[in-house]
């Protein structure tokens, strides 16, 4: 059995990130720190995404739980493929509020920052798509871990986060627009590649 700390894998996400913003960056010749600020925020938004999907807490003492992988538990897959089935079987209300929002919660800001980041995702369809294929790929990932489940639950409201987060930065951008101009318009202003 393979133990993964969480440290060891935000250390080495960490470490694939900068080396894709310096290769970026020198390639470019120049840093456009305004750009890199908001790459940052995505960045952290990753991390914790990472964070919780991978590494929950533990109930009894409350520390982080390390990724586990034991090839001889990866069969059978644990994949929940019927919507809203186990939705109901947590211990209290308290747990299941805490999957609901949490789940949501944790993609709201991909909605905010992928538009910002990416200029041709700067619409509800295209950021609400990119945030489910992101969760899918997450749940994919999830499989070989023992101790993780490949949940439709999860993926529905990863995408409900993500949309609500759209909702948002498209309203505060349109509120910024009727003040005289607060935000820039898509198309000043934002890079249209996402590296």
């Amino acid at each position: 059995m393979i133990q993964i700390p969480f440290a060891a894998a935000a250390l080495l996400y960490t470490a694939v990130w900068l080396l894709i913003r310096a290769a970026v960056c020198v390639r470019r010749r120049r840093v456009d720190w305004r750009r890199e600020a908001v790459l940052l925020i995505l960045y952290f938004n990753f991390l914790v995404v990472l964070r919780f999907t991978f590494f929950p807490f533990s109930r009894l003492d409350g520390r982080i739980q390390p990724l586990l992988l034991d090839t001889a538990q990866i069969l059978p897959f644990r994949i929940n493929w019927i919507p809203f089935l186990h939705i109901l079987e947590y211990d209290s209300k308290r747990d299941l509020l805490i999957n609901l929002i949490g789940n949501a919660a944790l993609f709201l800001p991909s909605g905010v920052v992928l538009p910002l980041v990416c200029r041709r995702l700067d619409s509800f369809r295209r950021t609400v798509g990119t945030g489910a294929l992101i969760s899918l790929f997450i749940e994919l990932l999830q499989l070989p871990f023992a101790v993780r489940a490949t949940d439709v639950d999860d993926l529905i409201l990863n995408t409900a986060g993500c949309a609500v987060g759209y909702a948002l930065y498209a309203l505060v951008r349109c509120v910024g627009r009727l003040l005289h101009g607060v935000f820039p318009d898509a198309d000043r202003g934002r890079s249209s590649r996402l590296v």
